[in-house]
């Protein structure tokens, strides 16, 4: 399994640390799998069909 923290999120996401730090704390964002002394972690299989899913909402082409 592959894991992203905030640093990896936000070069993910292309935006900057303080960016992500916002974004992960969002309530449609998927929750960490865990939190380690370096901070929380996220699966980066959730972060990327976050992705995917928030950009069909923005291009409106999600038909929900």
């Amino acid at each position: 399994m592959q894991v992203m923290a905030l640093a990896e999120v936000a070069d993910f996401l292309g935006v900057s640390r303080q960016r992500a730090a916002i974004l992960v704390d969002r309530a449609d964002f998927p929750a960490p799998i865990a939190t380690l002394t370096v901070g929380r972690i996220w699966s980066a299989a959730d972060v990327r069909t976050y992705t995917e899913k928030r950009n069909r909402r923005m291009d409106g082409s999600d038909a929900g």
